[in-house]
């Protein structure tokens, strides 16, 4: 992968940029405002949090292309915060949570992401697909006096057949040509539709009125005490594991997209300056959005002037062009969002489920139901823990032996593999003072010491020799072994001068 040029992150291709800027702002509206009637805040909490975290990670995260905005992920984790303390306990709880990506970031963290294997990711990719999906179906019910209910009769289906439209449109259009973004033409050309013909159907403007002011700064109102403290912290952390882990993982699906490489550590400080700002002038949290991401590169989204024109329209929305977005269809927007659901769920992961080794199969499966039934940061850890212990058995298992004997009554044992928590006890069981020789030689040269439970096996293989009164010594330790069992007071002798390694 080659990383990107300040030409190729800002002034490639414009017209399709702004396009595709303008096509994901579409989508992060509803997006935005649903995540803040679930967390029980003001819509216009969630645009403005879409606003300022998008445009600030546009201008200076590590990642061109990506949108970023006020994520659902993030507002589940603090429905009880709101429900409890309020909004103002929020808007600290996300300032904090700013704090944490940041120190994130400068701590030079990001690189951890590489520690998520790739089973994880397609899990992560196919959970987040299904959650996409799973949520526009809630665009298919109603509230009225008697409460919420699916939608039926004739709304129904106008719901069902403007969806079907906006769907056709995505995928045959680019057929035709490739001027327009699909998505964008499919979300302009149904509104156009249903406005002409004047069919009842949901629009934006009947989940919530998006007209406003510009946002104020203020520091939330909230004491400063360490009883304050106490009850944000828990959530400021988990608001930022999960969306450090959501923003780190889209980059990497990102990167695999575009073939180029983005900067990690800079994508964690630009979120967490992000969302200090955002918290500080009155919005939501957020981060990386993987649904709104896959919307822009689509569209041809590939510099930071796509994520800086989707941010700004966020504002422009708010501000001036509230009585024409509100008028769009949810159908339309709903239509893509399906489109972008099954665009990125990892088809091929289903092909080669019983193609794959069956520990990778099972990470894969369980990473996408844990997501879709709690939450990333869960399903994430649950297959890092999956993956790690799978990966132990199998270096455990290998670990083997060559043995030899000398002429003069010496047995050698030649150890190969990597001595570790998981392998002591079959380490142990390849040897058998009770028949051996007086004198043992363990040859090194091909055995890595991992851990104290490596010492700790040779401590303890040490003391069986000797208790059968047999004498064992350790030939070609590599120089790192070697001071690590002096350091917790083993005889290891002399160093070989042949075989001595670093």
């Amino acid at each position: 992968m080659n990383t990107t040029s300040f030409r190729d992150e800002w002034l490639s291709n414009g017209k399709a940029n702004v396009l595709a800027g303008l096509t994901s702002s579409f989508a992060l509206v509803p997006e935005c405002i649903a995540f803040a009637l679930v967390a029980q805040l003001n819509p216009l909490m969630g645009l403005y949090g879409a606003f300022f975290i998008c445009t600030l990670t546009a201008l200076f995260g590590g990642r061109p292309g990506m949108i970023s905005g006020a994520a659902g992920s993030m507002a589940v984790v603090i429905v009880a915060l709101v429900a409890q303390h309020g909004a103002q306990y929020f808007l600290l709880t996300v300032v904090l949570s700013g704090a944490l990506m940041l120190l994130f970031g400068a701590l030079r963290l990001g690189k951890l992401i590489r520690m998520v294997p790739h089973p994880v990711m397609l899990g992560f990719v196919n959970g987040l697909a299904i959650v996409i999906a799973m949520a526009q179906f809630e665009h298919f019910k109603q509230t009225d006096a008697s409460g919420t209910h699916w939608l039926h009769g004739a709304p129904l289906l106008i719901m069902v057949a403007l969806v079907a439209v906006t769907m056709l449109i995505v995928y045959l259009l680019p057929r035709l040509t490739r001027v327009i973004p699909p998505a964008l033409a499919a979300i302009v050309g149904v509104a156009v539709l249903s406005q002409v013909t004047g069919l009842p159907t949901r629009t934006l403007g009947d989940m919530a009125h998006i007209a406003g002011g510009l946002p104020i700064w203020h520091f939330p109102e909230v004491p400063l005490t360490l009883e304050t403290l106490r009850i944000v912290a828990p959530y400021a952390v988990l608001m930022a594991v999960v969306g450090l882990l959501e923003t780190l993982l889209t980059l990497n699906l990102t990167d695999e997209i575009t073939e180029t490489r983005g900067q990690a550590n800079r994508e964690c400080l630009a979120l967490g300056v992000a969302n200090v700002v955002s918290g500080l002038f009155g919005g939501m949290g957020g981060c990386a959005m993987i649904g709104q991401t896959m919307i822009n590169l689509s569209s041809g989204g590939r510099s930071r002037l796509s994520g800086v024109v989707s941010g700004v329209m966020i504002l422009l929305f708010i501000l001036f062009l509230s009585p024409l977005i509100e008028r769009i269809p949810l159908a339309a927007l709903v239509g893509v969002m399906f489109v972008v659901a099954q665009q990125t769920f990892a088809w091929g992961s289903l092909r080669v489920l019983g193609k794959v080794p069956r520990n990778d199969a099972l990470v894969i499966v369980a990473v996408t139901v844990i997501t879709v039934f709690t939450d990333l940061a869960v399903a994430v850890l649950c297959g890092i823990v999956i993956a790690a212990l799978n990966f132990a058995w199998q270096h455990a298992r290998e670990i083997r032996a060559d043995i030899s004997e000398s002429g003069d009554g010496e047995k050698t044992y030649v150890p190969h593999g990597t001595l570790f928590f998981a392998s002591t006890a079959h380490f142990q069981e390849l040897f058998d003072p009770a028949q051996d020789p007086l004198r043992v030689v363990v040859d090194c040269r091909h055995l890595h010491l991992a851990d104290h439970s490596a010492i700790a096996a040779l401590e303890a293989l040490s003391e069986r020799y000797t208790r059968a009164g047999k004498h064992l010594r350790l030939a070609h330790l590599s120089r790192r072994s070697r001071q690590l069992l002096q350091r917790v007071g083993m005889d290891v002798g002399e160093p070989e001068m042949a075989g001595a390694r670093r």
